[in-house]
This record gives structure tokens, sequence and C-alpha cells, in this order.
């Protein structure tokens, strides 16, 4: 059996403290996104961006609305994870390529679209529940692939949301809902604290 996907699981950390003189290339970044982008959606919508924050104008704009957290632009980059609030009209299109491998018939579309619709309209509040979700999805299988590609990563909500927003040119349906800073470790970082036992947090229904 493999054990990469369990082993990441175990090793992961949040690290706080980043070797600010290793980089990580922009076919790195791709590669990762691509991986996040295997996480699951709501209806395969798929709604989410991410922004890969590299350069050191950006690191800067965005640590001084981050709370001047120093892991900002340490880390070799820093993703701002945005989910945005899905439309029912999206459907076709992002379901096409499902019909086009062969395993989602056709008429199933129309049934799916229909679907959302109900769901989503007149419904502000579920809309951006699923655009929470759906990013927060695609944070946490980013911060796996990182860590199984030996990347040390922390999930961040410490920073101006609006602020980012409009430093980063987000649209109005983009909703910045974490920050993850990614890159090489440097000593010092804790080890993964201990979790709660299983008896605590799981029902047997």
């Amino acid at each position: 059996m493999n054990h990469a996907l369990t082993d990441a699981i175990a090793q992961r950390t949040s690290a706080n403290f980043f070797d600010p003189a290793r980089g990580v290339d922009d076919d790195d970044i791709h590669t990762l996104i691509s991986w996040a982008t295997r996480a699951p959606t709501a209806f395969n919508l798929q709604n989410w961006r991410f922004i890969a924050v590299r350069s050191q104008d950006g690191k800067r704009r965005l640590r001084e609305l981050a709370w001047n957290q120093p892991k900002v632009s340490e880390a070799a980059v820093t993703f701002i994870v945005l989910g945005v609030l899905p439309q029912a009209a999206w459907m076709a299109d992002r379901l096409q390529p499902s019909v086009d491998a062969g395993f989602m018939p056709a008429a199933m579309v129309p049934s799916w679209e229909a679907a959302a619709s109900r769901l989503y309209a007149d419904s502000p509040q579920t809309r951006r529940d699923e655009a929470v979700r759906s990013a927060t999805f695609g944070a946490s299988t980013l911060m796996l692939a990182g860590q199984a590609r030996g990347l040390a990563a922390s999930p961040m909500t410490g920073f101006d949301a609006p602020g980012v927003a409009e430093a980063f040119g987000l649209r109005q349906e983009e909703v910045p809902v974490m920050l993850v800073a990614m890159g090489y470790a440097q000593d010092g970082n804790w080890p993964q604290k201990p979790r709660r036992p299983v008896n605590d947090v799981l029902e047997l229904a």
C-alpha cells in the first residue's frame, strides 16, 4: 500500500518560520495548483481561484494587510485562496469535459443545472457558504500537495479581507477565504500539535 498521502497528513505542520533564501519556481507553483484543483466542489463547479504572491512588491503589500506577519514575506510564496460565488449558469461549461469523457450522460446536465438554480437562487448566504467550502477544500489539498513535495505551509485567516480585495483587484463575486504561506521550513517550527482523542470527536450512529 502506498502511504504517501497518510504520511503527508501525519507530517503536516503549520509552519511559522521559512527559509527566505529558498524559492519555488513558477512550474512548481503550477503543479501545486494542478493538485489543489483535484479537490471536490459542489456540482463540480470548481468555484475557486488562487493568487500566488511571490514577487517582493506583492509580498510587501500582502504582509501589510496580514498584520505584518513575517512569514508572508519569508515564505517562497503565499497563496490568496479565493472562493467564487457559484452560478448555475456555469454548469454546462464545467460539466462538458465529463460528458466528453463519456461517463456523464449529456441528458443529465440540465437536471444538475436546475438543481443548482434552486439551491442558489435568492440565497446569498448559501452561495457564500459554497464559496468558502470550495476554497477550504482547495487550500487543504494545496497544503497536502506541498507537504508531499517537501514544502511546509501555514494557513492564515489573520488578514484584512477587504484590503486584500482592493489591493489585488478581486472581483465582486470573489471571497478571500484564507492565505496559505508555503516554502521551505527553517529550524524552530513546532511539530504537529497533539490532537484530541478520536472518541471525543466521533459518534457512530
